[in-house]
């Protein structure tokens, strides 16, 4: 063979090679984004109990009334109690603020998030959030007790969906992690 023509083998080889590592490139890029793809699935669908950010309730309110309850957990060993809001029964489309109220137990101060869902999954799509301590850290002072507002409204278009009508309680569940 001349220096201007490589060996048919090595030719193969090389592609082997950049199809490999096109491969594992390729993989990497899509481990890399699972994530966040995910995460705006299911903020886009409410799937899997996620709720909805929103700026205010444009569709108005109906006279279909919902309760909403809200829950808290505490993920184990963290030095938190948190007292939750009380169940509300509203018209939906109603715009409505409640208070959690959380008390570190500690003598130094205490950083946490919360991570949330709502039960039954199928109304994530249809609680929207306005404002909400989940979206930051929030950090409390030592034996400190801080009041952590939700505003809230759930969509009027459940109503619409025929496979929501028995539904006449939504549950706001807060895990509190700690930072």
């Amino acid at each position: 063979m001349s220096a201007t023509h490589p060996h048919p083998a090595t030719d193969r080889n090389l592609r082997v090679l950049l199809l490999c590592v096109g491969i594992v490139v390729g993989m990497a890029g899509l481990a890399a984004a699972a994530v966040p793809l995910y995460n705006l699935f299911c903020a886009v669908t409410g799937y899997a109990g996620t709720t909805q950010r929103s700026a205010g309730n444009a569709r108005g309110i109906i006279d279909r009334e919902m309760s909403v309850r809200f829950d808290a957990n505490i993920a184990g060993g963290l030095p938190l109690r948190v007292e939750p809001a009380r169940i509300e029964t509203n018209p939906m489309g109603t715009v409505s603020t409640v208070v959690y109220r959380a008390t570190n137990l500690t003598d130094e101060p205490l950083s946490t998030t919360a991570g949330f869902n709502v039960a039954p999954q199928t109304t994530g799509a249809y609680f929207n959030k306005i404002e909400c301590f989940c979206f930051t850290e929030q950090t409390i002072a030592p034996n400190e007790t801080v009041e952590m507002p939700v505003t809230y409204f759930i969509d009027p278009a459940l109503d619409e969906n025929d496979e929501l009508h028995t539904v006449h309680e939504i549950t706001l569940s807060y895990t509190f992690y700690g930072s």
